[in-house]
């Protein structure tokens, strides 16, 4: 018997209206059903460290984090985490009452936006952004605000750049948030320390919280800096920066994730990250602490290691004829198709490639408020091994 609903009113939650399946579930299955090579949704096809994996698999065995977890994460994590950031950038942090474990950056960026932003708020994000920025902005009721970052040509090279003016002409009396990520998916871009600088006495002066992305910290190329916006003057108390294991050490599915700041902004996003998830992860809270442990050594060879492989899909991507804006951080490169393609309509180019040549890619467009300003930019992504990465620069010369 089918369910009664009422025909003047969807089904649906209007404030998600706009979001439908997402466009990596779209692009995946045209992957699987082509068998093309996958490069549009961002997720490494090896495994991370074995020593990590490992400490994974001796917690199970222990019994250490099978049952609920407690509700900030496991204190070894915790203290792993606190002990990260004073390591690698100076930030001291209380463990007990600084630092809050979640269910991946998916559900840090989410709960911190319900925790902070009410309805009628304006939340400032950069455009293109991840989706789930727009998505979890829209549930706490707040109106999206995009900064458009735009491309431009730099002593012979190209990168997408923040204007800073548009920043400042975006803020009104409104203006609650600003959504931060650098290393920038799906640009590339890394902010330098003049721009953060900027957006930081901006945030001070207009007396706004900041929240920051800041999951690819460990993912940067050709000397750029990482710089966390919470150690800028005056941002130590309005800034919630979100961190993740999955890209650092390439456990995407073990969705362990976390939030550190003062402890009423902490107390803040904890109160609605505790009615998403609760806990997760147990066991593997416990393997993120002893990674988090490595020595300098495996970042530097993981860095190494994605800078090769960004420079092999680069450079394969430049001679199949795509301008390729070389990405100074993240595990992305955005292309602009129209070199290839006049019509500059990137979901048509998307969906027609694996056909065309076997590869499979992501629109930039869907990461867009101004579709026509995203509409010729494409991305790819090259977390892959070098011979997938071989073989998919292969395939895209047919172009």
């Amino acid at each position: 018997m089918a369910a009664m609903t009422s025909s003047a009113r969807p089904l649906l939650n209007r404030r998600l209206a706009e979001f439908g399946t997402t466009i990596f579930a779209e692009m995946s299955a045209l992957a699987l059903s082509t068998g093309s090579i996958n490069l549009g949704q961002g997720f490494p096809d090896t495994d991370g460290p074995e020593q990590v994996r490992e400490a994974a698999v001796r917690a199970l065995r222990d019994g250490r984090g099978n049952q609920y977890p407690p509700g900030p994460g496991v204190p070894e994590l915790r203290a792993a985490i606190a002990e990260h950031q004073k390591r690698r950038y100076g930030i001291e942090l209380d463990a007990d009452r600084e630092v809050l474990v979640t269910a991946g950056a998916t559900e840090a960026i989410a709960a911190s936006l319900l925790a902070l932003v009410e309805p009628g708020d304006e939340v400032i994000a950069f455009e293109p952004y991840y989706d789930s920025y727009a998505a979890s902005i829209a549930m706490a009721g707040g109106t999206r605000v995009p900064v458009t970052l735009r491309p431009s040509v730099e002593d012979g090279a190209a990168r997408f750049r923040l204007d800073l003016d548009e920043l400042r002409a975006a803020i009104t009396p409104r203006t609650r948030l600003l959504l931060i990520n650098t290393p920038h998916n799906p640009t590339g871009t890394v902010l330098t320390r003049a721009e953060l600088t900027a957006i930081a006495e901006l945030a001070v002066e207009r007396d706004l919280l900041v929240v920051t992305d800041e999951v690819y910290e460990h993912l940067t190329f050709d000397g750029a800096e990482h710089v966390p916006l919470a150690t800028l003057p005056g941002m130590r108390e309005r800034t919630v920066t979100i961190g993740s294991a999955g890209k650092t050490f390439s456990f995407t599915g073990w969705k362990v994730g976390w939030v550190t700041s003062t402890p009423e902004l902490v107390t803040a996003v904890r109160s609605a990250k505790q009615f998403l998830t609760y806990v997760s992860a147990g066991p593997f809270q416990y393997a993120v602490a002893e990674a988090l442990a490595l020595p300098d050594s495996y970042f530097a060879d993981f860095r190494a290691d994605m800078t090769a492989k960004r420079d092999l899909l680069a450079a394969g991507l430049t001679e199949a004829g795509f301008e390729v804006f070389r990405p100074a951080g993240t595990y992305f490169v955005t292309t602009d198709i129209r070199p290839l393609d006049a019509s500059g309509d990137g979901f048509a180019f998307c969906r027609a490639l694996p056909e065309r040549c076997g590869v499979v890619a992501i629109p930039n467009a869907v990461f867009y408020d101004d579709r026509a300003a995203g509409a010729p930019f494409v991305r790819f992504a090259f977390c892959k091994r070098e011979d997938v990465l071989a073989e998919a620069v292969g395939r895209l010369k047919r172009l």
